[in-house]
Parts: C-alpha cells; sequence; structure tokens
C-alpha cells in the first residue's frame, strides 16, 4: 500500500473514531448523572422516610423497636446510624463506603423481618441492597481516595 492511500485510509477511519470516542463520552455522562440521581433518591429516602420516624419516635418506629426489645435506645440508634448514611451517601469521597454500610443495615434488617416480623416486609432490605450494591461499586475509586486522605492525616 502507498504512503498516499495509508493516509487516506487513516484519515477517512479518523472521524468514525472520533463519533464513537464522543458517544462513549456522552453515555458515561449520562450513566453518572443517572448514578448520582439514584444516590440523591436513596439518601432522601433512607434519610426522611427511614431515619426521621425513627429519630423523632413515631408511633409505628417506637412499636417496632419495643416489640423487638430494643426500645429507644436502638430506635435512636439505627435512625441516627441512617441519617449518617444519606448524608455520607451525598459525599464523595464517602459514597461508596456508605453504600456498603447501607448493604449491612439492610442485612441486618433483612434478618430481623425474617425473625422477628415473620418475613412481613422482607423484601424491602433485599430490594434496598441492588441499589446500594450497584452505587458501592461503581463508586469503588472513591475508596482509595478515603484511605489516601486517612493515610495522609495520620
Amino acid at each position: 500500500m502507498s504512503e498516499t492511500a495509508a493516509s487516506v485510509a487513516t484519515a477517512a477511519s479518523a472521524p468514525s473514531a472520533t463519533v464513537i470516542a464522543e458517544s462513549a463520552t456522552r453515555r458515561g455522562r449520562r450513566a453518572r448523572i443517572a448514578l448520582r440521581g439514584l444516590q440523591v433518591l436513596l439518601a432522601l429516602f433512607m434519610g426522611i422516610a427511614s431515619a426521621v420516624p425513627k429519630l423523632i419516635a413515631h408511633s409505628s418506629a417506637a412499636e417496632s423497636f419495643d416489640e423487638l426489645g430494643w426500645g429507644s435506645v436502638g430506635m435512636y440508634t439505627i435512625g441516627a446510624l441512617e441519617l449518617a448514611g444519606a448524608i455520607a451517601l451525598l459525599i464523595p469521597v464517602l459514597q461508596s463506603l456508605a453504600a456498603m454500610a447501607f448493604i449491612a443495615l439492610m442485612v441486618g434488617a433483612f434478618v430481623v423481618q425474617v425473625a422477628v416480623f415473620d418475613g412481613q416486609y422482607a423484601a424491602t432490605p433485599l430490594i434496598l441492597m441492588v441499589p446500594f450494591a450497584l452505587i458501592a461499586w461503581a463508586r469503588r475509586s472513591s475508596n482509595a481516595d478515603l484511605l489516601r486522605l486517612v493515610r495522609r492525616r495520620a
């Protein structure tokens, strides 16, 4: 193949490579935006719908924790953990760690639902584990950032 033919072939393929790269960049940006939106929704859900009733001692939360035998101390502790996790989901360096902590909390909630409440709402923690796992995996690079910050401080 001559030099001219090679340069023409290269020039012809360059625009398609650029289009593919731009398309991938747009898809990546959309995925990051969708993931951030999911994080905000989960943070709002865990902070408002789950933590606040426990922190204000709503009657439904108080009854559940009394039935567990954990009383108000357990209710306030779980509510505080949920609120802290909801806030941490929105902080870039803590987002993966918060999602992993929520997975652990959801495992505990599932066990309690099955063991104490006869599995009445056992599907809810299982369903919530899926988006938390997605966030933990997709934002796993923030764990390295967090580790660097902790090591720098030590």
